[in-house]
C-alpha cells in the first residue's frame, strides 16, 4: 500500500545542504544522481532518525489524505523498505520561515509594507488548514519558503492525527514522549488533561503569529526548562505583544484567521 515500486535509495541521493534539523528527522536540499522524481531533479530529502515504521506510515497516510495544496510541501516519493526511511518532497529555495525571517529581519522590519507581507504569509499558511487533520506541530520552523510571502508551505506531519478516523478526540500523545512535543506551542489543556484537538492547532497558530511579528523569536525565551514553560502556560501566563504591533491589530488578525472556512 505504501511502497509498490522502489524508485530510489539513499545511495541515489546527493545531499547538498541541510535545510532543517528536527528531533526525529533531518531535511536536506538533495539532488538525484540519476533521472528525476516526478520531474523534479532537486528535492527536499527528509531522512528519518530512529523512528518506527508505523510512525512513518502514519505520516505518509496523512500527507496522502491532504492531497495537493499550494501551501503544503508535496510528498513526491518515499522509501520505507530499509532504514533510514526517506521522503522525497518538492524543493523550495529559501529554507524555513524562521531562518528566512531571521536572515531578512532588518529589511523586512524597516519596510512600510512589513505588516502586509506578514499578513499575506499568515493567510497562505491558514489556507492549508484541514478540519479533519490536526497538525500538532505548527511553528515557523515547520514552514518552508519559496517566494515570500505567497509561497509558504507547511511540512512535518509526524505528530499529525486524522480525527475523522478516531473514535475519541482525545490526544494520543503520551506523557513519556513529552521530549518530542513542542511544549512552547502547546495549549494548557494538553498539560492538564493530555488533550489536543483542532483547538490546539488554533492555539499554536496564535503562537505562530507572534513568531511572525517578532521575526523568528523563541516563545517564552526567558523560560529555560520544560517545567517552567508548562507551569507558566498552565498558570495563565501569556506572551507579550510584539513591538511595533498594536495589541488590537494582532487580535484582529487572529480572529480573522480562525474564522476562515
Amino acid at each position: 500500500y505504501f511502497q509498490s515500486v522502489i524508485e530510489f535509495t539513499v545511495n541515489d541521493l546527493s545531499l547538498l545542504q541541510i535545510v532543517k534539523a528536527g528531533k526525529l528527522a533531518l531535511f536536506y536540499k538533495g539532488k538525484l544522481s540519476r533521472g528525476t522524481c516526478k520531474g523534479h531533479k532537486l528535492t527536499t530529502c527528509k531522512i528519518f532518525k530512529e523512528v518506527t515504521l508505523k510512525t512513518v506510515e502514519n505520516e505518509i497516510a496523512i500527507m496522502k489524505k491532504l492531497g495537493h495544496h499550494h501551501n503544503i510541501l508535496q510528498l513526491l516519493d518515499w522509501n520505507t523498505t530499509r532504514e533510514p526511511y526517506v521522503f522525497l518532497m518538492e524543493f523550495v529555495s529559501q529554507g524555513t520561515l524562521k531562518t528566512f525571517l531571521l536572515r531578512y529581519k532588518e529589511p523586512l522590519s524597516s519596510s512600510k509594507d512589513s505588516q502586509h507581507l506578514l499578513m499575506v504569509a499568515a493567510y497562505h499558511i491558514a489556507l492549508a488548514w484541514n478540519t479533519y487533520v490536526v497538525h500538532g506541530d505548527l511553528a515557523l520552523r515547520n514552514i518552508l519558503v519559496g517566494r515570500f510571502p505567497q509561497e509558504c508551505k507547511i511540512t512535518e506531519f509526524g505528530l499529525a492525527k486524522n480525527f475523522s478516523r478516531m473514535k475519541s478526540r482525545r490526544s494520543s500523545h503520551k506523557r513519556q514522549n513529552m521530549d518530542q512535543v513542542p511544549l512552547r506551542w502547546y495549549p494548557p489543556e494538553y498539560f492538564k488533561h493530555n488533550y489536543y484537538s483542532f483547538k490546539g492547532d488554533i492555539w499554536a497558530f496564535g503562537i505562530l503569529l507572534w513568531e511572525l511579528h517578532t521575526y523568528g523569536c523563541l516563545p517564552y525565551d526567558h523560560l529555560h526548562t520544560s517545567e517552567d514553560v508548562v507551569f507558566h502556560v498552565c498558570s495563565g501566563y501569556r506572551l507579550k505583544n510584539p513591538e511595533n504591533c498594536k495589541p488590537e491589530m494582532l487580535s484582529k488578525k487572529y480572529r480573522f484567521f480562525i474564522g476562515m472556512d
